[in-house]
């Protein structure tokens, strides 16, 4: 049996056939939108002890709220995802995306590996204590994992084929825009205490209470450091602004009318926002499972009788890391692969030289990481490769002046652009996620320029395919004809 014969057994959301007007897609996006924020605050029932409360941290980059029905985010079906990114990017697994029978095994493959990674993440959330269950109640918190994580992968495909954008890129930017506000405006503490209530006394949480409330209070470092954060999150707003409107135009020309022509635009950051949505998810996972198998094999440290079953197999990921009680990460891969607020020890005097390794190591990291999975994604999605945007050209009637309409010339000029581009475009988008994450922001670095190229993008989106939005000119002009 075949994989597209067992995934005929799988529901899937079909396309809708037709056209969609933009109001059509906007609700459902909005309907999408609601019911993620909805399920985001739904606890699980059964749930006794919420281990994973401490790597909050990582919540804005999987698109969560852990302790939720929606525990997994968008783990599972990015996970599947980089696994077949790089399976068929190395050539070990042989699939021509080129062809229709290809694109439908590659999808066949992504599903069944998606709903696999989704039951075997609620096990692991369970079984090694990362969400631990009240007595009698495991499996009932696993199955609560596994619907949520349907649910997520399903809205995707709402997204996807109904809505505007992607349904991955959609739950990012909200999660983001939830701990962006969050951290700027929070007035109420870990104990419940209103800040504006007592503002000579209760500390507050939000970046921009703490700068007013150490201004009065004359608390310098606590001033400086809420300063920073709010500094170098604008800075990065305008660094990616900036970068995000880089791009190389080609002039093409219409063969049968001389003199009209139009540049075709190609995008610096060719491969746009997803190297860096797989490179931070991986190393978000690596910091998430690392946390869950080093307190699952916790008992091993301190009672040799005690190292048996779950405990014994969690500790032979000891190479993963050790964590402090904050969640983070103070040996092992995970200490590595991530990174510390190095201008925050600088100024709170905790700065220590293995800062600036690990600084080096998580650069390198993601530079590496991001330019992979930029020239995967460009050879493994649709309509990137230069061989799709030859058709596009050569459909719109289009040529390159000075050489004859032929998509094979089309290709070869356009292969001298595309793959520059995409690792130019990788290493680039690497370096500045990986530096504004040692620099410090309101969330995580990568949290700020992935959803001000989330938002960027899905205004391009709109611009492409619906005109008439963002120019009503152009509505009014087609509405008259």
């Amino acid at each position: 049996m075949g994989l597209e014969s067992i995934t005929k057994f799988i529901p899937e959301v079909k396309e809708p056939g037709k056209k969609l007007e933009f109001k059509e897609k906007a609700k459902w996006t909005l309907i999408v939108l609601v019911a993620f924020f909805v399920l985001a605050n739904i606890p699980l029932f059964g749930l006794s002890e919420n281990a994973l409360a401490r790597f909050e941290f990582l919540a804005v980059i999987l698109a969560t709220d852990f302790g939720s029905l929606i525990s997994l985010g968008i783990g599972p079906i990015v996970t599947a995802s980089i696994i077949l990114q790089l399976l068929s990017g190395a050539g070990i697994l042989p699939i021509d995306l080129e062809s229709e029978q290809g694109k439908k095994t590659f999808q066949s493959l992504q599903t069944l590996l998606t709903l696999f990674f989704i039951i075997f993440e609620a096990i692991v959330f369970v079984k090694m204590g990362g969400l631990q269950a009240n007595p009698g109640f495991s499996w009932l918190l696993i199955l609560q994992l596994i619907l949520g994580g349907i649910a997520i992968y399903y809205m995707d495909q709402v997204i996807t084929k109904w809505g505007i954008g992607s349904g991955i890129s959609l739950f990012i930017a909200a999660g983001i825009g939830r701990g962006l506000i969050t951290q700027t405006l929070q007035f109420i503490d870990a104990q419940g205490r209103n800040c504006l209530m007592d503002f000579s006394g209760t500390p507050c949480s939000g970046k921009l209470l703490i700068l007013i409330q150490s201004l009065i209070q004359r608390q310098t470092i606590e001033f400086a450091s809420a300063f920073i954060a709010i500094a170098v999150t604008v800075l990065i707003f305008l660094a990616v602004v900036w970068a995000q409107s880089l791009k190389i135009e080609i002039p093409l020309s219409y063969g049968r009318i001389r003199g009209y022509t139009i540049r075709w635009p190609l995008a610096f950051f060719y491969a746009s926002v997803i190297p860096v949505i797989f490179t931070a998810a991986l190393i978000a996972n690596i910091q998430l499972f690392g946390g869950i198998l080093s307190n699952a094999a916790a008992p091993c440290l301190t009672d040799a009788s005690a190292c048996t079953g779950m405990a014994k197999f969690a500790s032979y990921f000891g190479f993963l890391g050790r964590f402090d009680a904050s969640g983070n990460a103070i040996s092992g891969l995970a200490f590595w692969a991530g990174s510390t607020r190095i201008l925050e020890l600088f100024l709170r005097g905790a700065f220590l030289p293995v800062y600036i390794l690990q600084s080096i190591t998580h650069i390198l990291l993601f530079v590496s990481l991001s330019t992979l999975f930029a020239i995967f994604w460009i050879k493994t999605a649709a309509g990137l490769d230069s061989k799709s945007q030859a058709k596009k050209i050569s459909a719109s009637g289009l040529q390159i002046a000075g050489f004859r309409q032929d998509e094979r010339v089309l290709e070869s000029i356009l292969d001298r652009y595309i793959m520059p581009l995409t690792v130019m475009g990788g290493i680039a988008i690497g370096l500045l996620a990986s530096v504004t994450n040692l620099l410090g922001a309101l969330v995580s670095g990568t949290g700020i320029l992935l959803v001000i190229m989330i938002i960027y993008q899905l205004y391009q989106t709109i611009g492409q395919q619906h005109p008439e939005v963002i120019n009503p000119a152009v509505g009014k002009f087609i509405g008259g004809a």
